[in-house]
């Protein structure tokens, strides 16, 4: 009985438990049949809003907009992303291996996904419990970059898969290499491998050799941490990499591979263009193209825009402003440290110094912020580090700032700038690098804080070869050569003199200096002062030029009348306002340096004006001319002019013009420059002859190292608050302006144009003249030479006097003594 009970017993708890069994069966087939059907929904929904592949087959991608000088010299970029696109065609096939081997080996076998990869992958990470290793191919990569966000989630993976698929559909494996190579992040700010090759090796992708292909593709994976020039070791172990996987796929021999690794890299410290040598030209093109084409096209278009600018004037305009301007601000004084810092801080600010270092050497002549760390009182030289560099610096290389005191201890040594201790932030200048870890030897440097500006133009064509709008681009944009007005001082005075010799005027005319007193409205007097204080009695026109001489271009101003002499300037392309005044033979105008020097190039272009420009072609990205400038054509012969007549302003027939915008020639398809005939050839030939004196014995003496006929004029406002020097040769006019942003601010002792303005032309004009041939000023056919007294301007009898020169019919017909 018992018996047969217990086996009824286990007979039901069998059944319940098979039930219950089955009950969980039932349940777990429930929800993956849901769960399937979930994920089937999902996955139809996620489908059913995923981008359309077929986009990729007109790829269009951000291209850069370069910018060349007048001899086809790259000079500068317009982009957001910094990618140049070239065809597979043109790319060595060992490169894309070189990429295929690391990146996706077996990627001319899957289709979109490589399902071994990921077990691969997945196996790997699991056994080092981290993310060692993914499994993304060449095509997942390229829909991750160009159709999909890059949030971090499963549905984004889950996309990247199914889009991986329809991509292989859609497109050959060539057409996805195309696409990849060329939307690739490489590092430095390229994009895709031509600019990538460009940036690092300085060449054209089909010009790579295997050793720097294998660094290129070594790049992916961490772009800034295999950079070969912040990193060169860890590129180079990057290098090894791929070339054993080259090697292993069979794309290379051992023998190649080999050989690769001994083959010596020349590295490029970044992107070949000019950077901030060529910043202030280019933001002035900026505003217009900007303005004129757009954003988009501007950025992403790929332009072709040719300039005006040589590039090897405009960096010579860059070193000598620079140069001048510490020249200029050393002369006040050192102004101490920037800052100090706690022996704990030095490590997190040398970091950070380190990050803004775009080579792995320091380059000589340049100046770096770094701190100092330790002193040594009894010799005189501290120890300073840049970054992650360290070095010396001696009593020579602080001599320029007087007897420092060296103090060995962290903190303010007290408020005297007269002293450097531990901590001191200041700015080095690199006078030996680090060679053979001896460290480097630095000279201490200082931030001006004295502004400049310089720009200098072919007077024969309007072209603006070299333009600097200020001491430091990134810390003002603020364009000093376009948008300062500054009183121009005594280099408006040309314009003045020029406008009396229209008048009749001669170089020999006298006028007396001698004070003078001129109504000033309420009962009070305006009088002029010479620089000096001193009177000279009796002068001629040019002994009046060649010493500045204040009261006499007041009363030849006079003479001529304002109204006259304002009419001449807005000929000469003055836009500025000028008021009708007498001080304005003193240069109280406030004009641009690009005004006043633009000014000049008549003088220097037989009284041709041409308007400024800085843009010669635009073209698109397939090489179709959206703008173009043409070469003037010659001017229309001048009205002559006479003793007693007024020159008439002659509109002269050239082949383009445009309208000006902010400076800028504003061009559409058929855009037109116009040259005018501001003044005669005959005006510009005698105006030129006096400058010529400034230069050779008067304030522009400075002027006279470039060794070659110069024509130029100083200028120095009152208290020295604006420093002036333009200057010119038959082929090139250049005007340079020194000053503070503060307009209060004096340039103290040292601060007159013929001091501080003059250097700075003549350091930037022997480096842009040296490959033009020496030219004199040529005397047009209506000049004659006569032999006067320059004290009195009487005709000279014999070979007495000196030769000067007049219009025929002006001549003096007197004789001294008669």
């Amino acid at each position: 009985m018992y018996q047969e009970q217990s086996k009824t017993s286990r007979r039901a708890s069998s059944r319940s438990g098979k039930g219950f069994l089955s009950t969980l069966l039932l349940i777990a087939v429930t929800l993956v049949v849901v769960s399937l059907l979930g994920l089937g929904g999902y996955v139809a929904f996620l489908m059913a809003k995923l981008p359309k592949v077929d986009r990729l087959t007109d790829y269009k991608p951000p291209i850069v907009s370069q910018v060349f000088g007048d001899d086809g010299t790259l000079v500068g970029e317009f982009y957001l992303e910094r990618r140049l696109v070239v065809p597979v065609t043109k790319m060595p096939r060992k490169l894309i291996q070189a990429f295929v081997a690391a990146e996706d080996a077996s990627f001319y076998s899957h289709k979109g996904i490589d399902y071994f990869g990921v077990v691969r992958a997945a196996f790997k990470n699991i056994i080092s419990m981290r993310k060692k290793e993914g499994a993304s191919t060449i095509t997942q990569q390229v829909t991750k970059t160009m159709l999909l966000t890059p949030e971090k989630k499963l549905s984004r993976k889950i996309k990247e898969a199914i889009l991986a698929k329809r991509m292989e559909e859609k497109l050959t494996k060539d057409e996805i290499l195309y696409l990849y190579l060329n939307q690739i992040y490489l590092g430095a700010g390229s994009y895709g491998v031509e600019a990538a090759a460009e940036t690092y090796f300085g060449k054209r992708v089909e010009q790579l050799n295997l050793a720097e292909m294998a660094i290129l593709a070594g790049l992916p994976k961490a772009p800034n941490a295999y950079s070969p020039i912040k990193h060169l070791d860890r590129a180079k172990e990057r290098q090894a990499y791929v070339l054993d996987r080259m090697v292993a796929e069979g794309f290379v021999t051992q023998a190649e591979a080999d050989h690769a690794r001994k083959t010596a890299l020349t590295i490029l410290p970044g992107r070949r263009v000019m950077n901030d040598r060529v910043a202030y030209f280019l933001e002035q093109m900026r505003i217009y193209l900007e303005e004129k084409y757009g954003e988009d096209q501007l950025y992403k278009g790929g332009l072709k825009i040719y300039t005006t600018m040589n590039a090897n004037m405009q960096g010579a305009a860059y070193e000598a402003v620079r140069a001048g301007l510490k020249a200029v601000d050393k002369r006040q004084g050192f102004r101490g440290a920037a800052k100090y810092l706690k022996q704990d801080e030095i490590a997190q600010f040398c970091e950070k110094a380190e990050e803004t270092i775009d080579s792995a050497a320091l380059k000589a002549g340049e100046t770096y912020s770094g701190v100092v760390t330790a002193v040594d009182p009894v010799k005189g030289v501290a120890t300073v580090r840049v970054g992650d560099r360290f070095g010396t610096l001696d009593r020579k290389g602080m001599g320029w700032a007087g007897k420092l005191a060296l103090v060995n201890s962290y903190g303010k040594p007290g408020k005297s700038a007269k002293s450097l201790g531990l901590g001191a932030v200041i700015d080095l200048q690199v006078i030996t690098p680090d060679q053979n870890n001896q460290g480097a030897v630095f000279a201490l440097d200082q931030m001006p804080e004295v502004q400049g500006a310089l720009v200098s133009i072919d007077p024969r064509t309007g072209g603006v070869k070299a333009m600097i709008g200020g001491y430091d681009f990134r810390k003002s944009q603020f364009n000093r050569a376009v948008q300062a007005k500054r009183n121009a001082g005594s280099a408006f005075k040309p314009i003045i003199y020029a406008a009396a010799l229209e008048k009749g005027f001669t170089a020999a005319t006298v006028i007396d200096d001698s004070p003078v007193e001129y109504p000033a409205g309420l009962g009070k007097t305006w009088s002029p002062k010479n620089y000096d204080n001193n009177y000279r009695g009796p002068v001629t026109m040019r002994e009046a030029l060649t010493n500045s001489i204040n009261v006499v271009s007041v009363k030849i101003l006079e003479k001529i009348g304002v109204d006259h002499a304002v009419a001449f300037a807005k000929r000469l392309g003055f836009t500025s306002k000028i008021e009708p005044n007498l001080s304005l033979a003193l240069g109280a105008a406030s004009v641009s340096p690009l005004e006043l020097t633009s000014a000049y190039t008549a003088f220097a272009n037989k009284g041709v004006y041409q308007q400024p420009y800085y843009i010669s072609k635009v073209t698109d990205s397939n090489g179709q001319i959206l703008e173009e400038h043409y070469q003037p054509l010659p001017p229309e012969p001048p009205a002559p002019v006479s003793a007693d007549s007024d020159i008439v302003t002659q509109p002269v027939p050239v082949s383009t013009s445009t309208k000006p915008a902010a400076a800028l020639p504003s061009a559409g398809s058929s855009p037109v420059l116009r040259a005018t005939q501001a003044t005669s050839a005959d005006v510009a030939y005698l105006i030129t002859s006096l400058m010529e004196s400034v230069v050779q014995s008067g304030t522009g003496h400075r002027a006279a190292a470039i060794k070659r006929p110069v024509a130029g004029k100083t200028g120095t406002t009152n208290e020295m608050k604006d420093a002036w020097f333009v200057g010119y040769v038959p082929q090139l006019v250049t005007g340079v302006w020194v000053g503070f942003d503060n307009q209060a601010r004096s340039l103290g002792a040292g601060g007159s144009g013929g001091q501080a303005a003059a250097p700075i032309w003549a350091d930037y004009m022997m480096k842009a003249v040296a490959g033009l041939p020496v030219q004199g000023f040529e005397a047009p056919e209506n000049v004659s030479v006569v032999r006067v007294n320059p004290k009195n301007g009487k005709l000279a009898r014999g070979t007495e006097g000196s030769a000067e020169s007049f219009v025929k019919g002006t001549e003096p017909s007197a004789y001294e003594g008669d």
